[in-house]
């Protein structure tokens, strides 16, 4: 059985077998959680995610898919870089932003990870509201079949933990 747990900090300090990045397409690093975790883990990150593009994703990771790198720096063994969805008012992406954490929990079932550490994807510069973003990923997580022992959720500030927390229960 799947454990969840959260954690208020810094996703890049966490102790475990895979990170989850909330990338952009282009895996080439950028802001927030992304930015963070590229600075943090350092350039072997970067060199992994080049070659990846390089050989398999020319054109971008696609929305709510995930694939693997070398964690670099960071105290992991991976990071799983996945593309959440930019939120619509107008438009239902939730398939797209659970697609995010079933694909990530697949990619480290097949690593072998026991321990994942996710951040609340989307609901940073990508504008999805904590609350609903929050449900997604807890009703997603807790759906999914994964080998993972403990899935931890790192969220940066109060308000997402206590978003967090309501889920959970």
């Amino acid at each position: 059985m799947t454990t969840i747990t959260l954690v208020q900090g810094d996703i890049t300090r966490q102790s475990v077998d895979a990170i989850v990045n909330a990338a952009n397409s282009s895996l080439l690093g950028g802001g927030g959680v992304d930015g963070a975790i590229h600075r943090r883990g350092g350039p072997e990150i970067l060199a992994d995610c080049r070659r990846l593009r390089a050989s398999h994703y020319g054109r971008g990771l696609a929305t709510g898919r995930a694939v693997a790198t070398t964690a670099g720096d960071l105290d992991a063994r991976w990071v799983i870089h996945t593309v959440g969805p930019v939120y619509s008012a107008t438009e239902d992406r939730s398939e797209l932003l659970a697609s995010c954490y079933r694909e990530s929990l697949r990619v480290a079932d097949e690593l072998g990870a026991r321990t994942v550490a996710f951040p609340a994807v989307s609901a940073g510069i990508y504008g999805w509201p904590m609350d609903d973003a929050a449900r997604i990923a807890v009703e997603t997580v807790r759906a999914v079949p994964t080998s993972a022992q403990e899935v931890r959720f790192v969220l940066f500030d109060e308000r997402a933990h206590e978003a967090f927390a309501r889920q959970v229960g």
